[in-house]
């Protein structure tokens, strides 16, 4: 199986799109060479230096300032500062990530409350994980195709095609990737049928989601995760992405989420999501520098 994403036939490029596509080549090349611990600390390095100082960076504070109130300005700019050292490390281990072992004697994950994948697949069951953009978020996707689980994962495609695809080609080859959109309603249908699993990172917006509750206020998201999980009746099953000591990282499992079941679908899906959110709020919470606050997740 590809790491390569499954989609239609992609949108034209642009001269923008190829030169930031070579920008990235370069930087993914350069990175390659060295060593995952000192490629990790230096896109840490340059993320700390870098990131604090760009534009969408004011998104990041106003998010913080408004879900996190109890913090201070000073106590804001430093969970900003290690969110960037977070995101470049991400960003640097990218060329490193299928060659990083999740289990075994040179692991470099820490994987706590396995027994709930196992107990779900000793039953049979289909499970949908759920994770969020916390820590390195490519470690989930990673670990469970080397535990020989069969696994859909959903993701929002970059704007950029062909950074997209280079990103797809530095992951596990074991991991099918599907774009949100016409092809994952079509993908994720057809997995399920064909006994996979799905895995999906839920917190970010989306435009045509409904509003659920994040942070003490409504946010717009995507219901696709309860509606399958309630129609196919599948386990879902969240799973929290830490980084620990520079490259080096936890995930947790956690047991799976009651599914509501009163015949009102309406009802159910917005219980669910609102558990998810709940759930994902919560770990934000204890790390709240390591979650991606970029994202336009309450937009005015």
């Amino acid at each position: 199986m590809s790491a390569t994403p499954l989609s239609d036939a992609g949108p034209r490029t642009t001269l923008g799109d190829r030169l930031q596509a070579a920008g990235a080549a370069l930087f993914f090349g350069l990175f390659k060479t060295l060593p995952l611990d000192t490629a990790s600390a230096v896109g840490g390095a340059l993320g700390r230096w870098i990131g604090p100082h760009l534009g969408v960076t004011k998104r990041a504070r106003r998010n913080l300032g408004r879900a996190l109130p109890e913090l201070s300005a000073g106590e804001i700019e430093a969970t900003i500062r290690r969110m960037w050292d977070n995101l470049g490390r991400v960003m640097a281990e990218y060329p490193h990530l299928s060659r990083i072992q999740c289990f075994g004697p040179e692991s470099r994950a820490e994987i706590l409350g396995v027994e709930h994948i196992d107990r779900a697949l000793a039953a049979r069951r289909q499970i949908v994980l759920v994770g969020a953009h916390l820590g390195n978020w490519e470690i989930a996707p990673l670990a469970s195709a080397q535990y020989g689980m069969r696994v859909a994962f959903v993701y929002r495609a970059l704007n950029n095609p062909l950074v997209d695809r280079m990103l797809g080609g530095l992951r596990s080859p074991l991991t099918e990737l599907v774009p949100k959109g016409p092809v994952a309603s079509r993908r994720t249908l057809a997995a399920l049928r064909e006994g996979m699993h799905l895995g999906m990172l839920a917190d970010q917006k989306q435009n045509d989601g409904i509003p659920v509750p994040f942070f003490g206020r409504e946010a717009m998201t995507a219901p696709a995760l309860a509606r399958l999980a309630l129609r196919y009746d599948c386990d879902v099953i969240p799973v929290r992405s830490e980084r620990l000591d520079g490259a080096h990282f936890r995930l947790t499992v956690h047991p799976p989420l009651a599914l509501p079941k009163t015949g009102n679908q309406t009802a159910d899906i917005a219980a669910l999501m609102t558990a998810v959110n709940a759930t994902l709020e919560a770990w934000i919470r204890d790390r709240p520098d390591q979650w991606l606050w970029l994202h336009n997740r309450w937009p005015d």
